[in-house]
């Protein structure tokens, strides 16, 4: 497959996985009207998503070093479907949309750094580049648009059909994961390594020693 097809493929299906991912902000004012809630409800239901996300990221992305990102994306991106149709069809109040706004957050965990790792796995120099900077404009352009696909479809139909379109883009974006883009191989262990000597799953060390790569942090 050539990069430049591997690359169009993931922009695409990261685009399509995040078409839902702001659409709670974006229709927050009918959720306040509709369930009643107060501002600090409504505050928790914008913010779970990210923290559902910050806390899952590290489990998931260290996971990508031990099985194909691709699978995990599949597996996270099933799980966005799920929570977009739990919105349309049994979000009812306060409890049941923060349920499912954090279950969103930890399934964006697993289809953002682990959608990156695809590319950067199966591309190597300037292509690698050039994947990571179109990853980084799709994930950015696709929150926009989150807000714009919510505003549109709201203006003409009950806000539980903007979920259900959602739904409908992230099942597109894991029919472009599995079958546009190839699979992984696990990579071999080093000669004579053995099953004990694996890092562990949070072993931080590694990181900690390397000045040029906390620098980024």
């Amino acid at each position: 497959m050539s990069a430049t097809r591997l690359i169009f493929a993931v922009f695409m299906a990261q685009l399509l996985a995040q078409i839902g991912a702001y659409t709670v902000p974006a229709l927050l004012p009918i959720f306040i009207t509709e369930w009643n809630l107060t501002n600090t409800e409504a505050g928790w239901l914008t913010g779970m998503w990210a923290a559902a996300y910050v806390c899952a990221v590290p489990i998931l992305v260290s996971l990508t070093d031990r099985i194909d990102p691709k699978r995990l994306y599949l597996v996270c991106v099933t799980l966005t479907t799920l929570t977009h149709l739990g919105y349309a069809f049994l979000a009812d109040g306060f409890w049941s949309a923060l349920f499912l706004r954090a279950l969103a957050g930890m399934a964006w965990a697993g289809c953002y750094m682990p959608g990156l790792k695809v590319l950067s796995d199966r591309l190597e120099g300037t292509a690698q580049t050039r994947g990571v900077s179109w990853h980084a404009a799709g994930v950015g352009f696709s929150g926009a648009l989150s807000f714009l696909f919510a505003g549109t479809i709201s203006s003409f139909a009950p806000w539980p059909w903007v979920f259900g379109g959602a739904s409908l883009c992230t099942v597109a974006a894991f029919l472009i994961m599995a079958f546009a883009v190839p699979g992984q191989p696990a990579k071999p262990a080093p000669a004579g390594a053995s099953v004990s000597a694996r890092p562990a799953l949070f072993d931080f060390r590694p990181v900690l020693r390397n000045r040029s790569a906390l620098a980024y942090s």
